[in-house]
């Protein structure tokens, strides 16, 4: 018998077993439950049946009990299994739970971490069943970890980023889940600090995701084609967020001191490299069809023109306040303020964010 089929037979074998042992040892609707996981995350190279993981959701959603022994089950089967399309199959199965499922998997996934298990620590996974399994296991790293990111996004938008040592203040979240969630601000309401804070973490999740793009065999396995799908339609939603809060940030540009300046400076240096990857990395996914084409948004392009013009308008703003401390006659005021309007509408040039924006939430329209 050849290797690849012995693996398979073995992969069924644990499978069965797997689903024997589950009817046996819970109550009867836990019981399903563990089934429908077991089901939904086999060893067999082929995405989960959708009817498995709607199973899930509707058992899950009887009890917050239900929800607990739903992550206790996934939690288990990530850090048993040493094969890459048991845990990519199960980390999928989260990623639908979190974006469809009840807010309560934030908090039980989350929280785990108070309770010593990190359900999306993946960055010790090594399948070496095969001799080309090293690109599989490094897309279930990488995927785990644009996974752990988004949720602590989530996290902190719906609790604030109040944090304790554990991570985020949870004493109260479990008996009184609704009490301690924040009021959504629109970005455009965010103080600076806040606005930065933001975007950082979207940054973050932006590389994150970036780096999920797949290397060597893995780029053309199925399933792993199916779990990108679905990364690939929130990097959308990622990317307007960041374009969003850059144009707030250019329209905001004169009335910030110098630091704050010089940090908008840093953060479209890094976007130029972070789009220029991300327009790359999102032409591949059109060449193998993830996703319609004209879902995609219009990447904007950031040019070492742009970046010098900020460059240029931060060194004359130091000149200017230099210049301010030494004199204060009228004339030179006068002067320096057409001088800042001037320049204000060079640096306004640069909000295409703002523009790219309208454009992207126009073509969303259209499409609907």
């Amino acid at each position: 018998m050849a290797p690849s089929k012995i693996r398979r037979a073995i992969g069924h074998v644990k499978d069965q077993t797997s689903i024997s042992l589950a009817k046996v040892g819970s109550s009867s609707s836990v019981s399903d439950l563990e089934v429908a996981i077991v089901k939904a995350t086999r060893h067999e190279e082929y995405p989960a049946e959708e009817r498995h993981i709607q199973e899930i959701l509707s058992l899950a959603s009887y009890s917050r009990a239900h929800i607990s022994a739903c992550v206790k089950t996934l939690s288990k089967r990530l850090n048993k299994t040493r094969n890459w399309t048991v845990a990519l199959k199960t980390l999928m199965l989260i990623q639908r739970l979190l974006s469809e499922g009840d807010p309560a998997y934030e908090q039980e996934i989350f929280f785990s971490t108070r309770r010593g298990t990190r359900i999306l620590n993946m960055s010790d996974f090594r399948d070496t069943s095969q001799s080309n399994s090293w690109d599989f296991s490094a897309f279930v790293r990488t995927y785990a970890l644009y996974l752990d990111e988004r949720l602590e996004y989530m996290m902190e938008g719906r609790y604030g980023g109040r944090r304790s040592m554990y991570g985020y203040n949870d004493e109260d979240h479990e008996d009184n889940e609704d009490a301690s969630v924040v009021r959504s601000i629109p970005i455009a309401e965010l103080k600076n600090e806040q606005l930065f804070s933001k975007l950082l973490h979207l940054q973050q999740l932006l590389d994150r995701f970036l780096g999920c793009r797949p290397i060597g065999s893995a780029k053309d396995n199925r399933v792993v084609i199916v779990a990108l799908h679905a990364i690939v339609k929130e990097s959308f939603q990622i990317y307007y967020d960041i374009t969003e809060i850059l144009g707030v940030l250019i329209d905001r540009f004169m009335e910030l001191d110098i630091s704050d300046s010089i940090k908008i400076y840093n953060i479209f240096c890094r976007e130029r490299k972070q789009f220029d990857d991300l327009e790359n990395f999102y032409s591949w996914c059109k060449s193998i069809g993830i996703a319609r084409s004209y879902d995609y948004p219009e990447i904007e392009k950031i040019t070492q023109k742009k970046l010098d013009l900020i460059d240029e308008f931060i060194r004359d703003k130091s000149a200017l306040e230099q210049g301010k401390k030494i004199s204060d006659e009228s004339g030179f005021v006068k002067e320096t303020d057409s001088c800042e309007e001037e320049d204000m509408n060079a640096v306004k040039s640069l909000q295409n964010p703002s523009l790219l924006k309208r454009k992207n939430q126009n073509l969303r329209k259209k499409r609907k």
